[in-house]
């Protein structure tokens, strides 16, 4: 043996230690292969395949086939039950008793009926305690039912995680039997890997990192591995080692146990169901065993899931969140995509969460809880603010591909000026393992190091659930006050907060948006998945007004809430992180598609109903609901035949299609002796070639050309489209090098309609022998915008389309619409940050201008932007093959949309624009001929009227929610045609809030407005 006298060769003692803990070959000096005694084999073992999802009662009735251990099961995604009949020999008393399991699926264990424990290969959880000291009079023989999903933590990837899956993969049974589990030397093997740990990441060099491994060479030259009884001794060193304390200058980690879950991701819903059971219940007995093990979880809807499938676990769980164990967090239904779902969808993603939470559990989340996004909105933190939230965790940022995010604890300030305090982990992940280096990386990756001296370290496996193992605490229990090391303490959200308020005066702030120079390809992946959310905010948000409104009409009118409810969580879910973006797998695109028919159709047949009440009695005219707060005059067609009509609406009310009304310049469209075709309405005249581009578009009232000389708007280019790694998810800046125009017509640009109401050129571009775009081009009487309604059949692979707008507009920034308001983003590549915004993301509209005029791209599903100097472009298609091999093929309609503006895009009107091609006019045939109605007025088109729907806890009262646009202070008068009895203003989870009286006066209700901000009221209604 060696003595302490030959520590000279630091690398050679070190590879002996190693050596000592895990050599498999040598038993004689190894200590892994002694974590298990004895062996017994099951008594019996049986089982059957079904492709559905079954529960325990429905599983207990089928037929059990005899298996046994080297047996394949699947395919993919299928389930298999296993019957497990297990008698512990009586030899055994004394000794702590597993059953272990190894497949390479995920399986639940269930015992007595109830779920019991999860088992997972690759979550690090292959046995079952059945026993801690096997007693006589205790129960020795056991039936246990495991439920395998055939997929793994991550799915079924073929080749590489996020490869789509492989449908026909196989899982094997590894290993199914008892074992005598031999406890000290799994705290042994603990103190030789932590030490050795702390030997890595410290060095030869550092004090501690020396003592490190002199302890660990002591414990080597005491320890025999075939000899339990030198355990002790040598632990007893490693136990003096982790005693030796830190000063109180030392940074505190505070550790929390996670368990991050996606809601869909490489696997279905469905699965995601049965991932939260597995990992929560494990999470339960991990807290019987260890009374000081905190763990925190977000989403309300996983909550809800658990609840109706697993009431006993659900119990379990409350139990726990009454004690302070169990903690919840996040406040809202899913965690969502942070840069696409509408301001209202985010608004309503805390409503749903934080009153689930309040109602399940009598709390309301303190802390937004969002590790894995791809991107955070400017309008975040007064979402928060209104929603009782006043801190914020995530950690994504720390992929951003170009810069260095320069804080980890700090101050976010919104759009508005509200302020969260934030903490990035400075681990840079949410699911550490409890190791030495995830210790020390929190601190030495700390950027705010004298400013803050508390970080969170989230441990436990995650994505895929699985979550915290007792390896883990075990780890983080030795080094608690471990001189050399940050100071550890199991902790939660609010303890550690707390800390951090108490401290925080010299924090930083960081102002506007948190922008993931990463995952840019997520703001155009599944086009499909964009469409149904867009088409379904705006259907819910006229199915809120239309019904507010019958109700106040009508008394036997009833508000759909409990349907509305379950449509928007149906949303809510599509907007998790991995759906809305698009990146995930086939199954789940389905399942995401699947929902927005769910809610089109009910939806729609909810609208219908509304509008009919809202209408009146059956009669032979066509009446039209305007649900957007301004005065709408616009070209309609008649349902049922392609008969046009110009109507006039009311703004937030109704009015009957008449013959009385006509344009003041009827459009035209001729053909002129170059080919090219002109079409104008009295406010643009449009040039277009046979190629269906744009060779000049004039704003008339000012005689200014809007297209750049000797360019073409409306161009279509496509761009080879191969990221380093996450397909799905990146478009990388290289892409740009690849630009390469679609200039062949397969039909040439013909007319469709030469006038009147409405003039139309229609065309074909072949994009290649698989892909084409076929467009028409229409102008509208009375429109202050060329429309684009645009089909393409898709058939790509791995190529990006988009279309660009060369514009004769000179500015340094483009504006752009998000969450309840808009902010700019450089057209300059001046900086590295700049840089990193070549591809960003919008909602609704984009705009370029310089003083006194302007150009604007609106557009109705689309999401992804970029501005290069003065050439504007809409992001159409991707073709990612990972994880969706399918992903966007087929066939595609969307319509987009340019208007030059004369003065700022506010004074002209853009947003306004915006909202009415998102926002149709909703046609209510066989109607009376009606007098025109408005519900609701506001004075100043600065300020929009977003939502009216009924109030949460009040049957009699409307929730009406409006926000500054421009970026003004104001004060405008909200003027409604109904009775109101009281007004008062309620924050976003709509509870009253103190503030000046809100009195209504004969002209209405007066509001002040700052910049970007949302306000909301509570209208009671006589």
């Amino acid at each position: 043996m060696y003595h302490q006298p030959v520590l000279k060769n630091r690398r050679t003692l070190l590879e002996r230690a190693e050596k000592f803990v895990s050599d498999v070959y040598f038993t004689d000096c190894n200590l892994r292969g002694r974590l298990y005694g004895e062996t017994c084999p099951v008594e019996s073992l049986s089982s059957f395949l079904t492709p559905k999802r079954m529960s325990y009662s429905e599983a207990l009735l089928q037929t059990f086939q005899p298996c046994k251990v080297g047996d394949g099961f699947g395919p993919t995604w299928w389930t298999c039950w296993f019957k497990v009949s297990l008698n512990i020999p009586e030899a055994w008393e004394g000794k702590e008793v597993h059953f272990r399991w190894e497949i390479d699926g995920e399986g639940m264990v269930w015992k007595d009926g109830q779920p019991c424990q999860g088992l997972t290969k690759e979550g690090e959880k292959t046995s079952l305690v059945l026993t801690t000291s096997l007693k006589n009079e205790e129960p020795h023989s056991f039936t246990l039912y495991v439920e395998m999903a055939c997929n793994g933590l991550f799915g079924a990837g073929k080749g590489s995680m996020i490869a789509a899956p492989d449908p026909d993969r196989m899982y094997t049974l590894q290993s199914a039997e008892l074992v005598v589990f031999n406890c000290d030397t799994r705290e042994l093997l603990t103190d030789f890997e932590m030490l050795i740990d702390v030997v890595k990441m410290l060095g030869e060099a550092d004090q501690r990192g020396y003592q490190a491994l002199f302890t660990v060479n002591e414990m080597v030259n005491v320890c025999d591995p075939a000899d339990p009884s030198s355990y002790p001794a040598a632990r007893s060193l490693a136990l003096r080692f982790f005693s030796q304390t830190n000063g109180q200058s030392q940074h505190t980690v505070h550790a929390m146990g996670h368990c991050h879950i996606d809601s869909a991701w490489l696997w279905p819903y469905e699965e995601t169901i049965r991932k939260c059971a597995r990992s929560w219940v494990t999470v339960i007995r991990l807290m019987e065993k260890n009374p000081d093990f905190v763990f925190t979880c977000s989403q309300a809807q996983q909550f809800e899931w658990v609840k109706n499938w697993y009431p006993g676990l659900f119990a379990q769980i409350k139990t726990f969140v009454e004690s302070g164990r169990f903690i919840v967090v996040g406040g809202t239904w899913v965690e969502m995509d942070g840069n696409l779902p509408s301001g209202e969808s985010m608004v309503r993603q805390f409503l749903e969460g934080q009153r689930f939470f309040q109602q399940e559990f009598g709390v309301y989340c303190k802390e937004f809880w969002l590790p894995d996004t791809f991107g955070y909105s400017a309008q975040l933190p007064q979402m928060m603010r209104g929603s009782g939230i006043t801190r914020f965790l995530t950690q994504k940022l720390s992929w951003n591909l170009v810069n260095t995010f320069p804080h980890n604890t700090f101050y976010w300030e919104g759009l508005d000026g509200s302020q969260v305090l934030t903490h990035f982990p400075p681990g840079n992940t949410y699911e550490m393992k409890g190791k030495v280096e995830d210790l020390l990386n929190t601190v030495r990756n700390n950027k705010d190091k004298g400013r803050a001296n508390h970080s969170a370290v989230l441990f436990g496996f995650g994505d895929g659930g699985g979550g915290p193992t007792q390896l883990m605490l075990d780890r983080l229990q030795r080094v608690q006050d471990t001189d050399g090391l940050p100071k550890v303490q199991m902790s939660c959200p609010d303890r550690f907060f707390s800390e951090l308020e108490a401290d925080s005066s010299l924090l930083c702030t960081w102002s506007g948006e948190l922008f993931l120079e990463l995952h840019n390809g997520t703001y155009t992946t599944q086009a499909q998945i964009k469409l149904g959310n867009r088409q379904c905010e705006a259907l819910l948000h006229d199915v809120e007004v239309a019904s507010s409104l019958a109700q106040c009409r009508s008394p036997t009118f009833r508000y759909p809430a409990s349907t509305l409810r379950r449509l928007w969580r149906l949303l809510l879910l599509n907007q998790f992180h991995d759906v809305l973006p698009g990146s995930c797998t086939e199954m789940v695109v389905q399942d995401a598609l699947a929902y927005y028919d769910d809610i089109r159709s009910t939806g729609c047949s909810l609208l219908k109903q509304a509008c009919v009440v809202l209408a009146g009695e059956q009669g032979g005219a066509t009446a039209v609901f305007n649900s957007l707060p301004w005065e709408r005059r616009e070209v309609v067609m008649l349902r049922g035949s392609t008969e046009l009509a110009l109507v006039k609406v009311p703004s937030v009310g109704m009015a009957s299609v008449t013959d009385s009304e006509q344009p003041e310049c009827p459009v035209s469209v001729t053909v002129q002796p170059d080919g090219t075709y002109l079409m104008e309405n009295g406010l643009l005249r449009v040039a277009v070639d046979k190629a269906g581009r744009l060779t000049s578009l004039c704003l008339l009232k000012v005689c200014r050309e809007a297209i750049s000389d000797g360019c073409y708007g409306n161009q279509f280019v496509i761009f080879d489209d191969i990221p380093l790694y996450w397909d799905a998810w990146d478009v990388m800046d290289y892409h740009l090098q690849t630009r390469k125009p679609i200039v062949e017509p397969a039909r040439p640009a013909v007319i469709v309609s030469s006038g009147g109401l409405r003039g139309i050129v229609s065309f074909t571009l072949k994009i290649s022998e698989q892909s084409s775009i076929t467009q028409e081009i229409i102008l509208d009487a009375m429109c202050p915008y060329v429309k684009f309604n645009t089909q393409v059949d898709w058939a790509e692979s791995h190529k990006f389309l988009k279309v660009e707008f060369p514009v004769r507009v000179r500015s340094p920034n483009a504006v752009y619409e998000i969450q309840f308001g808009h902010l700019q983003r450089p057209t300059h590549r001046n900086t590295s940050w700049d840089w990193a915004r070549f591809e960003v993301w919008g909602h609704k509209w984009a705009d370029l201008s310089e003083h006194g005029f302007g150009v604007a791209l609106l557009n109705d599903c689309k999401y992804g932007y970029s501005a290069d100097r003065n050439t504007l472009s809409l992001s159409l298609l991707r073709a990612p093959k990972a994880p969706d091999a399918n992903a966007d093929m087929g066939q595609h309609r969307f319509m987009y949309a340019v208007m030059p503006h004369s003065g700022s895009f506010q004074d002209s009107s853009v947003i306004q624009c915006a909202y009415n091609l998102n926002y149709p006019l909703r046609l209510v045939p066989d109607s009376p001929r009606l007098s025109s109605w408005s519900a609701f007025s506001v004075s100043s088109p600065a300020v929009i009227l977003e939502t009216i729907k009924q109030a949460e806890d009040h049957d009699k009262a409307l929730v009406v929610r409006l926000y500054e646009s421009y970026g003004s202070s104001v004060r405008v008068t909200l003027s409604s045609s109904l009775k109101l009895r009281k007004v008062s203003h309620c924050d976003l989870l709509e509870r009253p809030v103190p503030s000046k009286p809100t009195p209504i006066t004969a002209s209405g209700i007066s509001l002040d407005f700052t910049p970007f901000q949302i306000v909301s009221l509570l209208l009671f209604l006589d």
